[in-house]
C-alpha cells in the first residue's frame, strides 16, 4: 500500500495550493479518504474527509476555504486549498479508512493508511 502526497510548497496569505494524493496497492473506491495536518510542535489533526461515494465533511477551521475531492478512476484523492492563512502552515498527510462514517474520519481513530506528508508553509 503507498499513498504519496505532492503539491505542498511556499505561498503568501491568501493564496492557494491543491494538494493531491496519489494511492495505490487496495482497491480505493471502496475506502474513505481524508487529509490531516500537523504543524510543529502539535498533534496531528483532521481536516477533510470524503467517502467512496463522495459525501464530504469539513472541521470549522477549514470549511469554505478547502475542498475535497477524489477521482476514482485515477486513484487520487485531491485537496483545493484557497484563502491560505499563516495558521494553516503544517505538513499534510492523506489517510484511508476503509467503511468509515464520514463525519468521524476527521478523529483519526481507525485510520488503515498513511502517507509521508507534502509541506505547506503560509507567509504574511
Amino acid at each position: 500500500v503507498k499513498l504519496v502526497e505532492s503539491g505542498g510548497g511556499s505561498v503568501q496569505a491568501g493564496g492557494s495550493l491543491r494538494l493531491s494524493c496519489a494511492a495505490s496497492g487496495f482497491t480505493f473506491r471502496y475506502y474513505c479518504m481524508g487529509w490531516f495536518r500537523q504543524a510543529p510542535g502539535e498533534e496531528r489533526v483532521g481536516i477533510a474527509a470524503i467517502g467512496g461515494d463522495g459525501t464530504t465533511s469539513y472541521v470549522d477551521s477549514v470549511k469554505g476555504r478547502f475542498t475535497i475531492s477524489r477521482d476514482n478512476a485515477k486513484n487520487t484523492l485531491y485537496l483545493q486549498m484557497n484563502s491560505l492563512q499563516v495558521e494553516d502552515s503544517a505538513m499534510y498527510y492523506c489517510a484511508a479508512e476503509e467503511n468509515c462514517v464520514v463525519a468521524a474520519m476527521t478523529d483519526g481513530s481507525f485510520i488503515e493508511y498513511w502517507g509521508q506528508g507534502t509541506q505547506v508553509a503560509v507567509s504574511s
